[in-house]
């Protein structure tokens, strides 16, 4: 397969989050890389805008693609008739992340999604969540001692419980809700603080930095979960879940938020930076993903579809016969 066109799609870019800054960081390091390149999405807004002005990258302009990265189901429907496509699947819970029987090929992100599509009769490869590792990267040095937390938390409930616990060891807290106060460049906001409190990309984007980790939240979908703080022992073991808080699915108390800041050590951050340079580095997760895309064998939809479709009637019989 001969390379050259391509074309990156998101559900929506109205806002900044997870998806939406993958996206923008997928467009670049392609477009650095010499392709042509064009962006898809079915709503625009804060990112696009980005896309177009930063990046010089126009919306969906041709017939035909080389290639097709695609996030979201809904994204891979409506492409499919436009050349060979790639899903990349974020997550195990969301209804967009559900893979679609329109793609030539799906991308996880995690071990734990991996496992998670395979069972709904999909095969993937993994290629971890990609960092733009120039961008993020260690531009203030941290405190020897915690004096700084950042959380990128998008619960209410989390976020009053982080600054409790701030208030009560004597640290600033800051915090950061993308859906409630977005900023674009939160890696300088992140540079800001000594150790950072989030989940997946979040953690990924604050490794980045050189920054600790403490893996929680409480997000509507997920409940309370935590891994706690990352150390280097640990750094793979979350990552297979994606630095979900689903590795240890621990339930976070004050006393267990203090206990995580009690762990505070600045040498870690040095350890975070180095592996999200091994493994989160754009450059390299680009390459595995036009090396992927050099596989795919030609589309036959309707075989595909008809294979798919008895699978999952398969799997809807056994489980009817389970619960009968």
């Amino acid at each position: 397969m001969k390379i050259k066109n391509i074309l990156i799609a998101n559900h929506q870019l109205k806002f900044v989050g997870g998806s939406e800054t993958f996206t923008y960081t997928l467009i670049e390091a392609l477009k650095n890389k010499g392709y042509s390149v064009e962006y898809f999405t079915f709503f625009k807004g804060i990112t696009s805008e980005k896309i177009e002005q930063n990046l010089s990258v126009n919306f969906m302009s041709k017939k035909r693609y080389d290639l097709i990265l695609a996030n979201h189901y809904t994204c891979v429907r409506y492409l499919s008739r436009k050349g060979p496509i790639i899903q990349t699947c974020h997550g195990i819970f969301p209804k967009l992340e559900k893979p679609s029987p329109y793609a030539d090929g799906f991308v996880s992100i995690s071990e734990e999604i991996k496992s998670h599509i395979f069972k709904k009769g999909f095969k993937s490869v993994l290629i971890l969540n990609g960092i733009n590792c120039t961008r993020y990267n260690i531009k203030t040095s941290i405190n020897r001692e915690l004096k700084n937390v950042l959380s990128l938390s998008q619960s209410t409930v989390a976020n009053a419980k982080i600054e409790s616990v701030c208030k009560e060891i004597g640290v600033n807290f800051k915090k950061l809700n993308k859906h409630i106060n977005p900023i674009w460049n939160v890696e300088d906001l992140i540079n800001e603080a000594d150790l950072v409190v989030g989940l997946g990309r979040s953690a990924y984007e604050a490794m980045a930095c050189g920054r600790p980790v403490v893996i929680y939240d409480e997000r509507d979908y997920n409940s309370s979960k935590a891994d706690g703080y990352m150390t280097t022992d640990l750094i793979s073991k979350c990552v297979a879940n994606n630095c979900s808080g689903r590795y240890f699915n621990y339930k976070f108390s004050k006393t267990d938020l203090i206990e995580s800041f009690q762990s505070y050590n600045p040498a870690d951050g040095d350890s975070m930076r180095n592996y999200a340079l091994t493994y989160f580095n754009i450059d390299k997760t680009i390459e595995q993903y036009l090396d992927y895309a050099k596989t795919l064998k030609k589309r036959n939809s309707k075989w595909r579809l008809t294979i798919v479709y008895l699978y999952q009637s398969y799997r809807i019989y056994r489980q009817r016969k389970r619960e009968s």
